[in-house]
């Protein structure tokens, strides 16, 4: 180290992780990267870094030290005209300052060096900022300072190196600086002059090897879109996203769990003005509604996160680019994520909305929490001034420019941006509530409006008029002991899957297919298989909107069921998730796009045309050979095999054998890898003849809400009989303790997943007394269930001992 100290240029393959005092964090990165992943298969382009020797050197020769240092004097960062009015002073100060000759001369060898290497005369570099302090453990100094894109030639290049040298002072940096207690003169800059991948003829992007939103370390996040990266970073763009499951990606199955289409309106692309050379154009139409890159290519992407995830020991934050003139894809930069691995994991925080208001706009979600404040609306950073703390920031976008007010507000909107823009990100490290890619929030929002952000709602974050109650609960897990007893979960929600699965639990005991249905597909399956045909030309108009990219519809029904599956089975792998077949009734299938024209209308449909008797139908058998598709499919080729299969609403045994036979026949073969088939105890025949269906099913999972109608005579849509009973009457408890002593016998399975042990608990510790194998609770109420549970069986224990 000391005898490199003086040196001005250093290449990639001479410097590492051990050397962020010199070319600082991203520079060391590319550096570690460039020396020990490429043999690995890792693609890193070649270059240099202008050391942070060169820049004291630069500083140190012009004589400015003490000039700065005089400015900064009267500094007061919470004061925006301030903290703007001195930031541009010391930038103005540095970049009149004539670069030392040496060091020019320097550069310009380097430069042309690397020119060399790539065969052309003056190649395209990007010249990006490395802070000595960056990417500590506390804090990510990431784009605190600049980066130049498409940078060609010695002027261009010196040019865009003093604008670095400057960018060290950038508003942003210098209030980071002071807040997290950095002295501006103990922080150099170093530069990072990397050959351009081809990505404004391509595509580019971020990714992460963790989820942003939850912590969740089993899967990667790759966002991308057209052209150079700068646009995702900014959040001038909706992304395509993916997620990658680490623990099959690693067995060798096609893991991609989740994908989800961005708008990718704009892209950045070169110019020929070396003044300014780049710009953003408008994406053609037809290209929008294709993804940017391909299953093999995020796959690849994925892999490679997994290994510079295991290099650096630690989750990280990646940006990608795609070579449009090779195909070639790279990593042009990797640093540590600094926001949810330093999370502490031993305390939940839940959010919860008391009632929803009138939805003002809405967006992507970016955290869990809920925040209120005023409005303002500000459409240049020029204006930030205005802000005052505790209000609601309201944008377009955001960038690095705005961090001096983002963290004095109580929450953010941007209409851009996904969930990897400069907006998630900082949020994230905020802990504020943010909801991004609105669309029209400075349209609908008004500065001086009363609001509630809400981001505890799934994967939309709602703006609501005016102040709404919130509640928050926070759960030390230190101390958490588990019962005996399983303690699962009903879920039903992919988008909460991976936050959810953070709750100590034994699995999903009931995974509810119908909200994938519902929010996810919005159609009729058989709307999809006969499209063609389809009468209602508004619903053609919603199903061509929601299709977007899939010539073939049925394939859309298939990857969105197949995906929303995933995301559930992924989140509590290898724990067991019991996924429930649809359980519509008629008239909840009429409700979907396109119902309608293939619906009954029923009388009674609580009891009619629903569960294994639709599966057999030859009216319904092409819509559950979909469904059949889309679990293969999370089975065979994600192999996610923790998940199980379970038939609602069988009434005969003949009805189970029927349904089991047509799943094999779709390749879903029972006891085939692991594959458990169950069935739903709803029906008071499931009791009576609990012996015989024990003899085709694996296990038995009571639904007491049906059980409980359907034992008292009760329509659990009347509300006028509502009163009449529920599950603790004893001809219920009679059944429950009897199919519990058949499946115990017969050593199956048993729990229950109906609502009746979340509402109430006397329930709960009775199937506890009658020895049931787990209990399947509502997310929140699994912790005092849990607690209770424990208590109970200990109560239990200590009567045994004392007999």
């Amino acid at each position: 180290m000391a005898q490199r100290a003086k040196e001005h240029i250093l290449w990639f393959n001479q410097v590492s992780n051990k050397d962020v005092g010199l070319v600082g964090g991203k520079n060391a990165s590319l550096g570690e990267m460039y020396r020990r992943l490429t043999k690995k298969g890792v693609y890193v382009p070649n270059g240099f870094a202008i050391t942070a020797e060169a820049y004291q050197h630069f500083i140190t020769k012009g004589g400015i030290k003490k000039e700065i240092r005089r400015i900064l004097k009267t500094l007061n960062t919470r004061d925006t005209r301030n903290l703007m009015a001195h930031g541009e002073k010391v930038r103005a100060l540095l970049l009149k300052t004539p670069m030392p000759a040496d060091l020019e001369e320097e550069i310009k060898l380097a430069y042309d060096k690397l020119s060399k290497e790539f065969g052309t005369a003056n190649v395209d570099v990007a010249v990006r900022s490395s802070a000595t302090a960056e990417d500590l453990p506390d804090a990510s100094f990431a784009g605190q300072q600049e980066t130049y894109l498409n940078i060609r030639g010695h002027e261009a290049l010196l040019d865009a190196c003093r604008k670095g040298f400057a960018s060290l002072f950038t508003n942003r940096a210098i209030s980071y600086r002071e807040d997290k207690g950095f002295d501006h003169f103990k922080i150099s800059l170093s530069l990072g002059v990397q050959k351009m991948v081809r990505s404004d003829l391509s595509s580019s992007g971020v990714m992460f090897s963790i989820d942003t939103e939850s912590g969740f370390r089993d899967a990667v996040l790759v966002s991308g879109s057209y052209g150079l990266g700068e646009n995702i970073v900014q959040g001038a763009v909706t992304p395509d996203e993916w997620y990658v499951f680490k623990p099959t990606l690693a067995q060798g199955y096609q893991a991609i769990i989740s994908r989800k289409l961005g708008d990718k309106k704009i892209k950045m692309i070169y110019t020929k003005d070396l003044k300014n050379p780049t710009k953003n154009v408008p994406v053609p139409t037809v290209d929008r509604p294709k993804y940017c890159l391909t299953d093999k290519e995020v796959t690849q992407l994925a892999k490679w996160a997994v290994l510079i995830e295991k290099h650096y020991k630690k989750p990280m934050d990646m940006e990608w680019a795609k070579d449009g003139q090779t195909g070639q894809l790279y990593i042009v930069q990797a640093r540590p994520e600094t926001v949810m691995s330093q999370r502490d994991t031993s305390v939940l925080e839940e959010y919860s909305i008391g009632k929803r208001g009138r939805v003002l706009s809405e967006g992507t979600s970016v955290g869990s929490k809920i925040g209120v404040g005023k409005v303002r609306v500000i459409k240049d950073v020029s204006q930030i001034h205005s802000f005052k703390a505790g209000e609601v920031l309201v944008t377009r976008m955001t960038d690095p420019d705005w961090e001096p007010i983002m963290k004095i507000a109580s929450a953010i909107v941007t209409e851009e941006g996904g969930r990897t823009s400069h907006a998630a990100i900082v949020s994230r490290e905020l802990g504020l509530p943010a909801v991004v890619g609105t669309g029209n929030a400075t349209k609908k929002l008004k500065t001086g409006q009363m609001v509630t952000i809400s981001c505890a709602e799934g994967e939309r974050g709602y703006i609501y008029a005016g102040k709404l109650p919130f509640t928050v609960n926070t759960t030390n897990l230190k101390n958490l002991k588990k019962p005996k007893t399983k303690i699962q979960i009903i879920f039903g929600t992919p988008e909460f899957a991976f936050q959810t699965s953070q709750i100590p639990n034994d699995g999903v005991g009931l995974a509810r297919e119908e909200v994938i249905t519902a929010s996810h597909i919005q159609v009729h399956p058989l709307a999809l298989i006969h499209f063609a045909k389809l009468k209602d030309q508004e619903a053609k108009k919603k199903i061509e909107a929601l299709t977007v990219g899939y010539d073939n519809k049925k394939q859309y029904y298939v990857d969105t069921l197949a995906q929303g599956i995933a995301m559930i089975a992924a989140a509590f792998y290898p724990k067991e998730v019991i996924l429930r077949l649809a359980d519509f009734r008629s008239n909840e299938y009429a409700e979907l796009i396109g119902g309608h024209e293939f619906e009954p209308e029923e009388r009674n449909p609580m009891i009619g045309w629903r569960g294994a008797s639709r599966y057999y139908d030859p009216k319904y058998r092409p819509a559950f050979d979909l469904e059949c598709k889309a679990i293969k499919k999370v089975r065979d080729e994600m192999g996610l095999k923790n998940l199980k299969i379970m038939v609602p609403f069988c009434r005969t045994v003949e009805e189970g054998k029927k349904v089991i036979a047509i799943l094999k026949e779709n390749g879903l073969v029972q006891h085939k890898d692991g594959l458990e088939i169950f069935v739903m105890c709803e029906i008071p025949s499931n009791v009576v003849l609990a012996d015989k269906f024990a003899d085709i099913f694996d296990g038995f999972s009571i639904g007491s809400n049906d059980l409980t109608q359907l034992t008292l005579g009760l329509d659990r849509d009347s509300a006028l009989i509502a009163h009449v009973g529920n599950e603790n009457n004893e001809a219920v408890h009679r059944l429950l303790a009897q199919v519990i002593e058949v499946a115990k016998r017969r050593k199956k399975k048993i729990g229950i997943c109906g609502q009746g042990p979340s509402d109430y608990p006397q329930l709960a510790r009775f199937l506890v007394e009658q020895g049931i194998d787990a209990l399947s609770i509502n997310p929140d109420t699994v912790l005092k269930t849990m607690v209770d549970i424990t208590k109970f069986e200990k109560r239990k224990r200590g009567k045994r001992r004392k007999k």
